[in-house]
């Protein structure tokens, strides 16, 4: 055979097996496509849009201490090394943030620890907004949890249950911490009986709270961080945007920091709605 045609038979038949990747690539693809869709019951239901559940960190965020948890130090430049690279320090808990259960028990998950289902949950929005107006001391109570029930059914298995108290919107000043003359917080929190309500009647696995803290702002016991956090669940505190999503139905996806040993750590998070 000449070489020519030597070439040419080796071309065809390299053309045909390209062909036969491709066909198969997109075969594999669209299986893993449909089985990533049909894996998650949350995911399989379908979503019109998605909300950012997230503020924006910067230097200036507001802290539960008071004092700046975020700073960064530009270390390579564009100007001089044509690419740009900052070196980040922080507080775990700044920002929109994840406390993971060891933040306040001993040997308690990690939040590389927690686990990926939990990560993706329900989410049950409880609105408290109108008594928040008027009192910033208030708490989510078990009432308001039976009230919710009542109006929506019952809180699903692995529900993230969120405090929406309207707290959100004051993020950029200084009535977000609402410190008085003495130093003392003022803004909403969830009760420690709620917590304990959640944990006995319901799979919830995680609880999520617009202003810094899971207690209330004049919490000196931590109450519902000890009742929550020891049992395995999580928290998330600083979440945004509750006024965009509904009060059931919306699927809750937490990008959380996976690092050994963390306590927590700011995460990227997002609402299917």
């Amino acid at each position: 055979m000449c070489d020519i045609c030597v070439m040419n038979a080796v071309k065809d038949r390299m053309l045909s097996r390209r062909d036969l990747f491709k066909v198969s690539a997109a075969g594999a693809a669209a299986l893993t496509v449909g089985s990533s869709m049909t894996g998650t019951p949350a995911l399989a239901a379908g979503h019109g849009s998605v909300e950012d559940m997230t503020h924006e960190l910067h230097e200036n965020f507001p802290t539960y201490f008071g004092t700046p948890q975020f700073s960064r130090k530009q270390i390579f430049n564009w100007e001089e090394h044509k690419f740009n690279v900052f070196e980040l320090q922080m507080n775990e808990h700044t920002g929109t943030h994840i406390d993971a259960p060891l933040h306040f028990s001993k040997d308690g998950k990690s939040v590389a620890e927690i686990p990926v289902s939990n990560l993706i949950a329900p989410l049950c929005v409880i609105d408290i907004t109108a008594r928040a107006a008027d009192d910033a001391d208030t708490q989510l109570s078990p009432d308001d949890i039976k009230a919710w029930i009542a109006a929506n059914g019952e809180i699903p298995d692995n529900a993230c249950v969120a405090m929406h108290s309207g707290w959100g919107a004051k993020v950029d000043g200084d009535s977000f911490r609402n410190a008085d003359s003495e130093g003392k917080q003022h803004y909403p929190g969830f009760h420690v009986e709620a917590v304990k309500m959640l944990i006995e009647e319901t799979g919830a696995t995680s609880i999520a709270s617009d202003t810094l803290s899971l207690d209330f702002g004049q919490s000196g016991d931590f109450a519902t961080h000890y009742a929550w956090l020891p049992t395995g669940r999580f928290g998330i505190e600083n979440i945004a945007n509750l006024d965009k999503v509904p009060a059931k139905g919306a699927t809750l996806v937490v990008g959380a920091p996976k690092y050994r040993d963390g306590t927590g750590g700011p995460a990227r998070i997002f609402a299917m709605v």
